[in-house]
């Protein structure tokens, strides 16, 4: 039974015309992004939350936001495989680049690279100042459904729609490893530990696994965790949490290293998503739990 770890809802957003499937960090520390199927992209302020604003808009679904700090720009994925390059001081130079087949799942950069996966199974490497792809690499006839990076391996890890973990080497640009049936369906969301010792990953068989990175990568942890597919794996900024969010329409918080169940985020009890929860973000401002969902909405949650 989950423990008696006591978290709240602080507020829920509302505006998006559509499922919210994107959320990110923003220039101001203590606001944050999100992008969904209406094109919008939106800025909150966790201090005063019900005060959105609209910043840009773009003629697609968006699946995926990242914000670079160091060229204040945004990067936006889109249903049909474009990316936003958005100037949020000057709108007027933002771009759009045909690029990804089926869709943009994943987006994030490391050092002076943007790096973008899609539905047509390719990783490509751009140059972030002048938006331009260097190279691409053909991983899977497949959709690449997520990705993370770290920095202490330099390497990239992605999860695919052909159930498996690919771990890239960020300088050579080739395979390291393959974990072939990773999951037993598509894997939706990895994420690197705090240590990067150990690879989170959860997938559409609603399992939420642990690899460790010594040598070859092992797995150490499988856990049934949800029951719909695991759409989502965050860290908590300081404590040794995780939370992993669901199309079962909950939100669980794990203890990181035991992997203790601790809390269960639903909707009737706790007034939670009536929904899909398709993405998490755990914002280091007040160390804040943001969700969002096919409801529309966008809830903000604390401890207590």
């Amino acid at each position: 039974m989950p423990t008696s770890l006591k978290i709240c809802k602080k507020a829920q957003l509302t505006g998006h015309k559509a499922s919210i499937f994107a959320l990110a960090q923003d220039q101001q520390s203590e606001s944050f992004l999100s992008g969904g199927g209406d094109g919008w992209i939106v800025r909150w302020n966790i201090n005063t939350p019900e005060l959105g604003k609209l910043i840009a808009t773009v003629e697609a679904q968006i699946f995926h936001l990242h914000y670079i700090p160091a060229l204040e720009m945004i990067v936006a994925g889109n249903m049909n495989g474009g990316l936003h390059w958005i100037d949020i001081n000057t709108p007027a130079k933002s771009i759009n680049i045909s690029h990804h087949k089926k869709g943009v799942f994943g987006i994030l950069s490391a050092e002076e690279k943007v790096y973008t996966i899609g539905g047509g199974g390719v990783l490509t490497s751009w140059d972030a100042l002048q938006k331009r792809s260097e190279e691409s690499l053909k991983l899977s006839n497949q959709s690449l459904r997520c990705i993370d990076y770290s920095t202490i391996r330099n390497e990239i890890a992605i999860g695919s729609s052909d159930n498996s973990i690919y771990l890239i080497d960020a300088t050579s640009f080739k395979v390291k490893y393959h974990l072939e049936q990773a999951h037993e369906n598509s894997v939706f969301s990895v994420r690197y530990s705090p240590s990067q010792q150990y690879l989170f990953s959860g997938g559409r068989d609603a399992h939420l696994k642990v690899w460790a990175l010594d040598k070859y990568p092992n797995l150490v942890a499988d856990i049934p965790a949800h029951w719909y597919t695991i759409n989502s794996i965050v860290f908590h900024p300081e404590k040794k949490r995780i939370a992993t969010a669901s199309r079962d329409k909950t939100i669980k918080i794990w203890n990181a290293e035991t992997l203790e169940l601790l809390k269960v985020l639903e909707m009737q009890r706790d007034g939670g998503h009536l929904n899909s929860v398709n993405c998490l973000f755990w914002h280091p401002h007040q160390q804040t739990l943001i969700s969002a969902s096919d409801d529309r909405s966008i809830i903000l949650w604390q401890d207590t």
